[in-house]
């Protein structure tokens, strides 16, 4: 297993290959946009890591841009250039836009459904 240099790295991405993104694309999501980075020689600025369920099934297939904690929804492996375009010039891919992060947590872009309330007592009886 590699232990990568992350001194250079200014975005982390995360992918989601949960079992609803994977049925959606996911892998060659995930393969797209490791392509567009090696490509462009951005390995080192861009780190992705592919993920489990994100908890976002309704937006497949999510991606999480960290540290500005972006996250976006219904992304395809033909729209990999144009997003890995945006992360490089520092901008959100807006078209895809699902939540942005603020300093009091995350907020929803228009149209982008809620979601249901993580329920306290479930996950409770589920931990003990």
């Amino acid at each position: 297993m590699a232990t990568w240099n992350l001194s250079k790295t200014t975005n982390h991405l995360f992918i989601c290959n949960g079992s609803s993104c994977n049925n959606v694309g996911a892998e060659e999501l995930t393969q797209a946009i490791r392509k567009e980075i090696s490509e462009r020689n951005a390995d080192d600025v861009i780190h992705t890591t592919r993920t489990r369920c994100n908890g976002r099934c309704h937006d497949k297939c999510v991606v999480i841009d960290y540290p500005k904690g972006t996250w976006y929804k219904d992304l395809k492996p033909v729209e990999a250039a144009l997003f890995i375009d945006s992360v490089l010039n520092g901008q959100d891919y807006a078209e895809k836009l699902s939540h942005t992060f603020n300093e009091h947590g995350f907020t929803r872009a228009a149209g982008v459904i809620a979601g249901v309330e993580k329920e306290k007592e479930a996950v409770l009886k589920v931990s003990k």
